[in-house]
């Protein structure tokens, strides 16, 4: 790191274009004029004197003044004989003449809760061995790849014996080791930045550029991210740039007047969740918060971000109350144009830094273009969660079986808005904590159905156009909803309905993970065709999914009622026979063993809008998939060559790692 800033730095920081401010804001330990000890640098504009206190001068801060360096507000010292531990914070005095003690904007580690100094740590020293993985995520075309993501809260997926919680070198090995067993190609961790309050999750930050010490050092996070990438498994982080905690020690009045918040209290508010909005228009929150977002992936080699709460960025008035004052901007609208800008600029810096970087929105409304280029008006993330599908889908299937014919709707309607964007699909933390239940106990119906409406919407989900993302504990029916503050029931296991959903789920990703129809053209309309989505009387829904190649094909079938059907007619697109590939009835899965054990041959007649059909047998709540086998050659040979065209199309439509949506030559015109 440069640890001590140019005149260009400074300029540019001012500016609101240092990305990598993090080289010299701080503390950073060094050698000067012969000397080690530590540089520090803050900004705060609007103080009269800045000090440096902490555990080395009793915290006395006149012994160690900082000098002002530039009009707007950067301060530094160097003090030498300091030591990486050593504990720090900044004395600041206002222009109405108070003093008070923050920690650290850009510290780098941080006391464990509830204490709050700064400490001294460099960054430098650790020995990656991820050299392979890098490599490989530059050739990633990470759109017609499998992305199935487990979503983990560190501290509350396993606990030690004695209720202390893992360590970040423990969750490397355990953790690391039960993903990779499950077949999950990616893990997204809640965020791990410095927070005050375990309840908050850790959306309530304090320490943005500070690896929580929680369960460890900043080597040991190193290591549990080093450890993932050498077994293959990406990481992302939920990542905060819309709001931050009041905790009087953090951010908010950091030299005694709002400095990263906004000055309108009206814009800087957010009554909903007790925390300020970070002013968005200015340069330097603009240089902080792109820093902190090139930081992880630079520093800790993050794969990517999952921009929490785009939404309430986006709209002044989002989440606000009827008796709160609507903030307009200057053009009479409800949007943040600031905000807009801001994500704009973050998505084009981050994909120019780290061309392959994952960069997903948790965005909630109807606005568009979320995964769209900027210089096309798109906010430039490269995924959107899908949060429409989720609300549709959890809501029908909490529905009685009896009743759901009467919102068929709801397991339909997203596919057309399904290639709009590219999309993920999400079950998060949000949806089983706070009163909603868990995933399965949203599931009706008795023990067994419920289990079974449980593997049906995993099956559905895992077919369903879009990448996937699931919450931990889902994965093995976890009865409780989530509690941050203990771990998940892994004595569930010890019951055989819950084992083998655990089973069920591991099977499922792993087929998930060997089927290029079921990826490969996930956010094409090419890579998608329904068979039958209008038989809501009997609430079954039967659709196509495709790779590149005719042989790629899988025809699905998903019941969503606890009635069997045997000789079901269901179009199919080739004359030829039908293999049951995977079905979620399986006795072994916990299901009542309805199968379909021999391949089906079609008949030459038409159904469904297909030139042919096949009769099959269809399980009680379940989810049934099948495969053309010994297609004819030159079906397969002109279908191949048709869609391998516009994916070699596409591909040359890629602008920095992000897929544009264009027209290919060989579609017609609308």
């Amino acid at each position: 790191m440069i640890t001590k800033p140019s005149d260009h730095d400074l300029y540019l920081f001012h500016q609101g274009n240092l990305f990598k401010s993090y080289s010299f804001m701080g503390a950073h330990p060094k050698v000067e004029e012969g000397k080690d000890g530590v540089r520090f640098t803050v900004w705060a504009p609007n103080a009269v004197n800045v000090n440096v206190v902490g555990s080395f001068n009793q915290w006395v801060g006149e012994k160690h003044p900082m000098k002002r360096v530039t009009p707007n507000g950067i301060w530094t010292l160097f003090i030498k004989g300091l030591k990486e531990g050593d504990l720090y914070k900044y004395e600041l005095e206002s222009k109405s003449g108070k003093t008070f003690h923050k920690s650290d904007p850009y510290a780098f580690y941080s006391e464990i809760r509830p204490n709050t100094a700064s400490l001294i740590t460099s960054l430098d020293g650790y020995q990656w061995k991820d050299e392979q993985w890098q490599k490989q995520k530059q050739k990633q075309t990470i759109y017609e790849e499998p992305l199935s993501i487990y979503e983990v809260h560190l501290g509350s997926w396993k606990v030690n014996k004695d209720g202390e919680l893992y360590t970040y070198r423990q969750l490397a090995h355990e953790l690391v080791d039960y993903v990779s067993e499950m077949g999950y190609t990616h893990i997204e961790i809640l965020p791990i930045s410095e927070h005050p309050f375990d309840k908050s999750w850790g959306y309530q930050l304090t320490g943005y550029f500070s690896v929580t010490s929680r369960f460890g050092t900043p080597d040991d996070f190193k290591y549990l991210v080093d450890c993932c990438h050498q077994r293959g498994i990406g990481v992302i982080l939920d990542w905060v740039p819309g709001h931050f905690c009041k905790d009087d020690h953090g951010l908010r009045l950091f030299d005694g007047e709002p400095v990263f918040e906004y000055k309108d209290i009206q814009k800087a508010e957010k009554k909903e969740w007790g925390t300020l909005t970070f002013d968005f228009g200015r340069p330097e929150v603009v240089s902080f918060l792109i820093s902190n977002a090139i930081f992880w992936m630079d520093v800790y080699h993050i794969d990517g971000l999952r921009v929490d709460a785009v939404s309430s960025m986006l709209y002044f008035n989002h989440g606000k109350s009827d008796d709160e004052v609507v903030v307009r901007n200057q053009y009479g609208g409800y949007e943040n144009l600031e905000a807009i800008s801001f994500i704009q600029k973050l998505n084009e810096t981050v994909f120019h830094y780290y061309p392959n970087a994952l960069m997903m929105a948790e965005e909630s409304t109807a606005w568009p273009n979320v995964s769209g280029p900027t210089y096309l008006g798109g906010l430039g993330f490269n995924f959107k969660w899908n949060m429409g599908w989720m609300n549709d889908m959890l809501k029908y299937m909490e529905l009685d079986p009896i009743h759901r014919k009467f919102q068929h709707q709801l397991i339909t309607f997203s596919i057309l808005y399904a290639f709009s964007e590219n999309f993920i699909l999400p079950i998060s933390h949000d949806e089983v904590v706070h009163g909603k239940k868990s995933l399965l106990n949203k599931m009706p119906g008795d023990y067994w159905q419920k289990f079974a409406n449980l593997r049906t919407f995993h099956g559905f989900m895992t077919t369903h156009p879009g990448k996937k993302l699931l919450f931990m504990g889902s994965e093995f029916g976890q009865f409780d909803e989530w509690k941050e503050l203990e771990d998940l029931d892994w004595e569930l296991l010890d019951y055989d309905m819950h084992k083998k959903m655990h089973h069920f789920v591991k099977s499922l990703n792993q087929f998930y993970l060997k089927e290029p129809a079921l990826w490969q053209l996930d956010h094409e309309q090419e890579g998608f065709e329904w068979i039958d989505p209008n038989n809501c009387d009997q609430s079954i829904v039967s659709f196509i999914r495709k790779g590149s190649q005719e042989k790629e094909q899988l025809i699905i079938l998903c019941n969503f009622t606890p009635v069997v059907y045997h000789n079901y007619k269901v179009g199919v697109p080739f004359l030829c026979e039908y293999q049951e590939e995977f079905n979620s009835d399986l006795s072994e899965f916990g299901g009542s063993g309805q199968e379909n054990n021999t391949p089906l041959k079609a008949c030459d007649q038409n159904w469904h809008n297909q030139p042919y059909h096949i009769e099959v047998t269809i399980p009680p709540l379940a989810i049934v998939v099948f495969r053309p086998i010994n297609l004819p050659v030159t079906e397969t040979i002109e279908g191949g060559n048709k869609v391998e065209k516009k994916k070699r199309m596409r591909r040359n439509a890629t602008s920095r790692g992000r897929r544009e949506k264009i027209r290919t030559s060989d579609q017609k015109p609308s």
